[in-house]
């Protein structure tokens, strides 16, 4: 599976994940680096903690239970300072030496980076203690030399590990980072590749297509309606099962761990279809076009509306930023966002504003030429209508159609039949 990294003219870095399947004695130093790692979190992150409530007291009381003897004059414990006295506390305890140094300091930095973004953006809510369940990965950033075989990888302080090669390792990039992610279903390994050849940017082409963010489907273009399987929704019946089942276990239980894991395997199942959905239904939009022009929207605003679990379940927020790009500059395809104001109220064929219209109101009626069709479709013929202005054409070199292959044109008085 393939998430983008860093693109850039300079350097090209994107990331492969393979399953490992370690030995037995293996998997216990994983997971003791694992609790190694988590411990070196909590304890930074009771550092920095401390050290801000020493700094803070309520006007009118003290607290008669406890109280922190920090100097005034002590500095925040930022990320040099905690790597230095993580340095000094390798000599004291020997469990430390274990793990790999930079894995160590690879953590304090991820602390560092939660901290910075919670000041950044505070509606990501405060940092807080790792517990078990929610530390699961390490992240070695340097790698020794030919640490990739056929059939199995060597990894810093734990040797050679069998991997499951899904795929070939792509040439001329070289791995530049692991990273072990643990989940339900094992253990993965994400490889990251890096290379400094220089790839220039995709230009226009000849046809293009627009797409816009449904609600009644999951997108639109300018030919036709696409609607999401339902991933989740479709077997909420499943997922009720076993969470009542698990609420008549004794938290903690062996039996309630075994059931805690079943729920994992199915949320991964069910994140892992929906994924495959999306860089399929990616590769079938590059199919039929040079140019995909997409609505500029902040779908985090989709997350907390009316239509909160369709978007969450149909992950439309992660196709068209992050997918979809990313498929585009590998297939060599143009990618660009337009302005989402006014795409509904605008006409595709005279181009005059025809009003607001409600969300139950699904067909588009222009008042001035008449022209019918599905109010999505049209939004999409709009959205493609001013990605052309923006790349430096009009609009009348472009026709609405585009004239794509594979696409069948929808029958408009159907439409309007069953509205």
């Amino acid at each position: 599976m393939l998430t983008i990294y860093h693109l850039g003219r300079v350097m090209i870095a994107f990331t492969y994940r393979f399953k490992i399947k370690p030995s037995k004695k293996q998997v216990q130093q994983i997971e003791q680096y694992l609790d190694i790692c988590r411990g070196v979190y909590n304890y930074a992150h009771n550092e920095r903690l401390a050290w801000l409530k020493s700094r803070k007291s309520n006007i009118d009381l003290c607290s008669i239970i406890s109280e922190y003897i920090i100097p005034a004059d002590m500095p925040f414990p930022g990320y040099n300072k905690q790597a230095k006295n993580l340095t000094q506390a390798k000599k004291k305890l020997t469990h430390l030496k274990l793990v790999n140094a930079q894995c160590l300091q690879q953590v304090l930095k991820r602390l560092d980076k939660a901290w910075s973004d919670f000041f950044k953006m505070p509606e990501r809510g405060f940092p807080r203690f790792k517990s078990k369940n929610r530390f699961r990965s390490l992240v070695f950033p340097q790698l020794g030399k030919n640490c990739l075989d056929n059939d199995r990888v060597k990894l810093p302080s734990i040797g050679w590990v069998k991997i499951r090669r899904s795929r070939e390792y792509p040439t001329g990039f070289t791995p530049k980072q692991f990273q072990i992610v643990k989940k339900a279903s094992g253990y993965y390994l994400m490889i990251t590749f890096q290379s400094l050849e220089t790839v220039p940017d995709p230009i226009a082409g000849k046809t293009s297509i627009g797409i816009d963010a449904g609600i009644e489907s999951f997108l639109a273009t300018t030919t036709e309606l696409i609607k999401s399987p339902k991933f989740l929704r479709g077997q909420l019946k499943k997922l009720q099962i076993l969470q009542r089942r698990l609420k008549k276990k004794t938290k903690g239980s062996n039996n309630w761990l075994k059931l805690q894991n079943k729920v994992a395997l199915f949320h991964e199942k069910i994140a892992n279809t929906r994924r495959d959905w999306h860089f399929k239904l990616a590769h079938y939009l590059c199919d039929r076009a040079d140019n995909i022009f997409v609505e500029d929207i902040n779908f985090k605003s989709w997350s907390k509306g009316l239509f909160c679990k369709q978007s969450l379940d149909s992950g439309i927020g992660g196709f068209i930023n992050e997918i979809l790009p990313f498929v585009c500059w590998k297939r060599g395809k143009f990618y660009l966002k337009v302005n989402k104001d006014g795409t509904s109220q605008e006409c595709s064929k005279c181009g005059k504003h025809t009003g607001k219209k409600a969300l139950s109101e699904r067909v588009h009626i222009c008042q001035h030429c008449n022209h019918t069709e599905s109010r999505d479709i049209n939004s999409a013929k709009v959205i493609m209508q001013r990605g052309l202005v923006a790349v430096g054409r009009t609009v009348r070199e472009k026709a609405c159609g585009d004239g794509l292959t594979g696409v069948v044109q929808l029958n408009l008085f159907d439409l309007v039949k069953s509205h």
